[in-house]
């Protein structure tokens, strides 16, 4: 399942790596103290005294081990898919494994798309909290700007936006950096008050995280809704992987990054047992007085970049979801000639835009949003451990009751998790939730409209090798040049090359039918990418193969049919497409305004030929209506 490696990083390689990762993998959970443990008295359901603060203190440690340091770090990470992850290579991983079950195959399909669109849920919800939680030291630091605490959010967050276009590939170098000296901070804030209050430590003990639970065991379960947040950002190890690998995740991880947010943590743990008043504001209220402003400033930054690398991941997440067939074509734009991984979504970064400001503008507090913020999280968690199942199972063929035992533990604490946060449905769990159905609805309608529409075609087309061989027996007038048609399904007549026969009457001396796959893998090898039929009569039936990750171009993967012995003249080429036009009609396929939905993608999906990156002008567009 791992990717094959050739070669070990070097020492300094390494080194470049974690120092990356810190950046773009750990933003997110690295800037989780600015609100998590506050947000766990914050609401009143907990009182602040000591025994309540070492027991929550205790969950949230052991939360942070189980489920990432054992779960994703130790586990998930070995679920690698040719060395990419996250849920699209995840629900890849599992369907591929189960693909001799074609109805377990479909309920994964349908659980994984679910995952998927809720994560655009938490793409809106954790840009929001982290950028509001940093920008509310404010309300320490000069009580005075209070007011001004919401429009500064909003400016941060619009000049975010606004520079996606731009590419990260300049300020991103300074991610790491930053992100290390930020988890420096994080130490030094909370290592005086541990040295000044070490009791604290005991909470170390998991024996505080079972008595808080035996004691008192509906508000422990109710203060589960806010420990969740320690982990936010825990999905980023295994999404990135693809980018630093396994082991630079692993080393950042326990060589620095949960050491700092335990010592940050109890820090504020030991402060507050002194002082149970700072729960207003226990990570600010750490700092002394005269470095609140410049820490206002390196946690809006380090928000910033925390944000960054989840815009980034929604931007990859939609590239695959192209590749696999289950988000209509959108505008991707490349930012860097040397990163193919640095992508701009221009509907996507507007989108998740307009969606965060509301949701500043209707929550308007960090405490508020943390109401909204858990149910999408760990939905996906649960889903991801599902997924783990089937693929440790029938991919890996390990034995059942392993497969049970090692994956039913995570099952318990995340299902768990997401009953807890359940309870906050009413108070803003549902806004996520609205988003993440409305983008399952948006992908389920396109997957099944595009199913419909493939059936209509293919009952409808005629086989290729006899429709040629009919013309054939009295050919039509043979024109110079090369014509390339794109069909759908291998071995079918495609309708462009019948439009052209009964209007133009000819047929070019050269004739390529061009199916594009796409496959559930990141990427295919350059070797693999082609596969040639001859069909007699200078034509040629051709399969172009890509991986969820790659990004196809027709013409860079034509030219590859000179080491077949087919020459192109890229001046002499012609590109023939079929513009369908989807028809809705009453019965069969989904209902009337599911079908019309599907219509009005179908409609503004970016064209197939900038898709395939063909030349504009060699491209022949020639429609035809489908009924669906």
């Amino acid at each position: 399942m791992s990717a094959p490696s050739t070669s070990h990083p070097s020492t300094s390689a390494m080194a470049g790596l974690t120092l990356a990762a810190l950046g773009v993998v750990y933003g997110d959970i690295g800037t989780s103290p600015l609100y998590a443990l506050k947000e766990v008295f914050h609401a009143g359901h907990v009182p602040a005294s000591a025994d309540n603060v070492l027991g929550v203190l205790s969950l949230i440690f052991w939360t942070m081990t189980i489920i990432v340091s054992i779960k994703y770090v130790l586990l998930i990470l070995r679920a690698d898919n040719n060395g990419e992850g996250g849920l699209i290579a995840m629900l890849a991983l599992a369907t591929t494994a189960v693909k001799d079950r074609p109805a377990l195959r479909d309920t994964l399909m349908v659980v994984g798309l679910f995952g998927t669109a809720v994560f655009y849920g938490d793409g809106v919800i954790t840009p929001a909290i982290s950028v509001l939680s940093a920008v509310e030291g404010l309300e320490v630091a000069a009580p005075a700007l209070h007011n001004f605490v919401i429009p500064i959010t909003l400016v941060v967050l619009t000049g975010l936006f606004a520079v996606q276009r731009f590419g990260t590939g300049g300020i991103g170098k300074l991610f790491g950096p930053i992100t290390l000296v930020w988890f420096g901070v994080l130490i030094a804030l909370g290592l005086p008050h541990i040295v000044g209050n070490p009791a604290v430590l005991v909470a170390l003990n998991p024996w505080y995280a079972a008595n808080f639970i035996l004691q008192q065991p509906m508000i422990a379960f109710i203060a589960l809704g806010a420990v969740v947040l320690c982990v936010t950002g825990g999905e980023a190890l295994y999404a990135d992987m693809g980018h630093f690998g396994r082991r630079p995740i692993r080393l950042a991880w326990y060589g620095l990054v949960m050491p700092a947010l335990v010592i940050n943590y109890f820090g504020q743990g030991a402060m507050l047992l002194q002082d149970p008043e700072a729960i207003d504001n226990p990570f600010f209220l750490m700092a002394p007085q005269w470095s609140r402003l410049p820490l206002v400033f390196l946690s809006t930054a380090a928000t910033v970049i925390a944000s960054q690398a989840l815009i980034s991941a929604a931007f990859s997440v939609t590239k695959q979801a192209i590749q696999l067939g289950i988000l209509p074509r959108m505008t991707v734009k490349h930012t860097s000639e040397r990163d193919t991984g640095q992508i701009y979504v221009p509907f996507v970064n507007w989108s998740l835009y307009v969606f965060i400001v509301l949701a500043v503008a209707l929550f308007k507090s960090s405490s508020n949003l943390a109401s909204a913020y858990g149910i999408a999280v760990t939905l996906d968690m649960t889903i991801t451990t599902v997924m783990t199942f089937y693929v440790i199972r029938y991919g890996w063929r390990y034995p059942p009751l392993l497969c049970v035992l090692a994956t039913g533990f995570f099952f318990l604490i995340d299902i768990t998790f997401f009953f807890s946060n359940l309870l906050k449905l009413v108070a803003g769990g549902w806004f996520p939730l609205v988003i993440g159905a409305g983008m399952f609805l948006l992908m389920h309608t396109w997957k099944r409209g595009r199913e419909l529409m493939h059936e209509r075609v293919r009952s409808e087309a005629i086989e290729l090798q006899g429709f040629l061989d009919a013309v054939f027996i009295h050919p039509p007038v043979r024109v110079p040049g090369t014509a390339v048609f794109l069909v759908a399904d291998q071995g079918l007549t495609p309708n462009a090359l019948m439009h052209n026969l009964k209007h133009n009457k000819v047929l070019h001396a050269h004739n390529l039918f061009v199916t594009v796959r796409h496959h559930e893998v990141p990427y295919i090898p350059e070797e693999q990418r082609l596969v040639l039929q001859a069909l007699d009569n200078e034509c040629w039936q051709i399969s172009l193969h890509y991986g969820f990750k790659d990004d196809p171009d027709l013409p860079a993967a034509l030219s590859l049919l000179e080491a077949h012995g087919v020459s192109l003249d890229d001046m002499d080429t012609s590109y023939f497409l079929s513009r369908e036009t989807v028809a809705p009609t009453f019965g069969g396929g989904m209902a009337l305004w599911r079908e019309k939905l599907f219509a009005s993608m179908h409609r503004n999906a970016t064209d197939m030929a900038d898709f395939l990156a063909l030349p504009s002008n060699r491209v022949v567009e020639l429609g035809a209506k489908v009924e669906i």
